[in-house]
């Protein structure tokens, strides 16, 4: 796997306390810059304006889920090749495989840790 220099981060979840959450720990734990959004539309224009190192998507969203985004996203040629790690509570074995499946470069369990959620991300996308 190529390595992934993370510096800003889209980090797109319906829940305003994970965003509040993960954005503060992707912020003073990771040292990136975050881009917090609400819903996979607000993902997808994220994307295309912030241009992050990585998109940080939950699965289970009102109108646009995280999958569907992410196929959205892959069908977006100035878009596909940002890295996307999926964030979920429904983590059965099954259900993890099928996420990478899609092609996600992986998936993070909710509920997360704040202090190690850089860390995880760090090993899923191959950066230092």
């Amino acid at each position: 796997m190529e390595a992934c220099v993370i510096r800003k981060v889209v980090l797109c979840d319906d829940d305003p306390d994970i965003r509040a959450i993960g954005g503060m720990s992707l912020r003073d734990v990771g040292g990136w810059t975050v881009v917090c959004v609400g819903d996979g539309l607000a993902a997808l224009d994220a994307v295309r304006s912030e241009r992050p190192d990585l998109l940080l998507l939950d699965i289970m969203m009102p109108s646009l889920d995280g999958p569907g985004t992410f196929e959205r996203l892959r069908s977006d040629p100035e878009c596909r090749s940002i890295p996307v790690v999926f964030m979920t509570a429904k983590a059965q074995p099954h259900e993890l495989r099928g996420y990478t499946e899609l092609g996600a470069t992986g998936v993070i369990a909710k509920p997360f840790d704040p202090l190690t959620l850089p860390q995880q991300i760090r090993a899923l996308v191959g950066s230092g």
